[in-house]
């Protein structure tokens, strides 16, 4: 049998031992990874980083400081901060952390899957092993498709470039490009596959639960507006875990300042992952929100009043109605890329509201700003029309899943659709004087939206082919 080599110094650089003549030999320094309970440690990655910076400006969440755009050389934050089309982008993106590492995370689950069943062992473990790396590829794979492929869309998903599948292990594969629907139903069936060997209670909060794998495939449907299949999937999730924080109680605690609420304190986690590291709300100034989200919040919100910083004169532009996220990880734990369970309860919301169950929608919405509203209107009105409707639950959505790429993703599927989608505008600069004020917009159908894959891998593999009109500099 051929075994699996870690190295200590760094758990990502797997190796097999291709020659027969080497299987028996243990290299200096590295672990032998040969039981169905070492492949399932594998699984357990605290570390997993998915950067946002290809792609955040082009968030209406999202916003620059002037001082980082006027008078500068454009990069790929100012072209697309000021949805500039006119430059092809591929030249600006040599290469890229969130593509990167979001395949060699699948590489490792590939690994998994690919060598488990040859280990010696319990069938029961190496079934959950194969599972919990099932669950996790199938999550890589979607974010790839939403960063670098046209939203889904039903009516041309089947024609719509996606993005490469990787179903084994195989660092020098050169694959072709899928479709988008390829992707999804590659992605759907990972999960199906997986669903019925997961755990409730997984043994540690890196390994992927029953409440996170029906979350995500909640998420999936919803993406396909496969509406009665999301519903059930979030709901099968909330059995599981229906927790919220409750901020306006937190608030009379103190907040953040009182009480630390890291990231085991914090009951609405169903995944541990991060833009950048465990630790990145320590540098949360960098991700600074825009006036419209900002003015979105009103001034009885607990999730703006608690950890925002609104005043500083070191890294906002005074006057422009911006703000930052003014509190260390270790005070108060927020997921960013992760899945919570308040996502969950949103996305039951959507459900209801696209069937027209508007009551029930607004009263999913209602439960969620008990725990978030501090004073004044706690309980929305229920509208009149399903988009009404919609526009609540959006405006809902974008305060409660900050940062990351989740106001992205949105933006993107809403635009495939004629009622919800948007155009973007942005006025710009806010306080500077010295030079004109513009309007710059993005318009629903933008090829901004869709990201180009990085020089490094086109360069790599001439099979991936981009996904928009852009020209290659090679």
């Amino acid at each position: 049998m051929k075994q699996l080599y870690i190295t200590v110094l760094s758990c990502m650089m797997l190796t097999i031992s291709s020659c027969e003549d080497y299987t028996e030999i243990t290299p200096k320094g590295a672990l032998v990874i040969e039981t169905p309970q070492q492949f399932l440690e594998l699984v357990s990655l605290p570390g997993r980083g998915y950067p946002i910076n290809n792609f955040q400006y082009l968030s209406d969440d999202q916003w620059m400081r002037e001082a980082n755009v006027i008078g500068r050389t454009p990069n790929i934050d100012i072209i697309n901060f000021t949805f500039d089309e006119s430059v092809d982008r591929v030249s600006l993106i040599t290469g890229s952390s969130f593509y990167n590492q979001a395949y060699s995370y699948i590489n490792r689950w590939n690994t998994i899957i690919s060598l488990v069943d040859n280990s010696k062992g319990d069938e029961s473990i190496k079934r959950l092993a194969k599972a919990e790396a099932r669950i996790y590829r199938a999550y890589d794979h979607f974010l790839l498709v939403n960063t670098y492929a046209k939203g889904y869309d039903p009516n041309t998903a089947s024609t719509d470039g996606g993005i490469c599948i990787m179903d084994k292990f195989d660092l020098e594969a050169q694959p072709s490009k899928s479709t988008v629907a390829q992707v999804y139903d590659f992605i759907q069936k990972d999960i199906e596959e997986a669903l019925p060997y997961l755990v409730e209670k997984p043994v540690d909060v890196y390994h992927p639960s029953l409440a996170f794998a029906y979350a995500f495939k909640a998420k999936v449907h919803l993406f396909k507006r496969e509406i009665a299949q999301a519903q059930a999937a979030a709901e099968k999730s909330l059995s599981y875990n229906n927790q919220i924080f409750d901020m306006v109680a937190y608030s009379k605690q103190g907040g953040p300042t009182a009480v630390a609420v890291p990231a085991a304190n914090n009951i609405e986690v169903l995944s541990y992952m991060y833009m950048t590291g465990y630790n990145e709300m320590n540098f949360a100034q960098s991700y600074i929100i825009s006036p419209e989200l900002r003015t979105l919040f009103g001034t009885n919100d607990a999730r703006f009043n608690l950890f925002f910083n609104s005043t500083s004169t070191t890294n906002l532009d005074q006057g422009s109605n911006t703000a930052y996220w003014g509190t260390q990880y270790t005070r108060f734990f927020y997921p960013t890329v992760g899945m919570k369970t308040t996502e969950v309860y949103l996305m039951q919301a959507e459900c209801l509201a696209r069937q027209d169950k508007l009551n029930e929608a607004v009263a999913v919405l209602n439960t969620l700003r008990a725990k978030r509203i501090l004073s004044g209107t706690v309980n929305l009105a229920v509208p009149a029309t399903r988009k009404e409707t919609m526009a609540l639950i959006i405006n809902e959505r974008r305060k409660e899943l900050l940062l990351g790429f989740n106001r992205f993703f949105d933006l993107k599927r809403l635009n495939t659709e004629t009622d919800y989608a948007k155009t973007v505008t942005r006025v710009f600069p806010l306080v500077n004087k010295t030079v004109p004020q513009k309007t710059y917009t993005l318009q629903p159908n933008s090829r901004l939206y869709i990201i180009p894959f990085p020089l490094s891998a086109l360069q790599k593999n001439p099979k991936l082919t981009l996904n928009t009109d852009e020209k290659l500099p090679f």
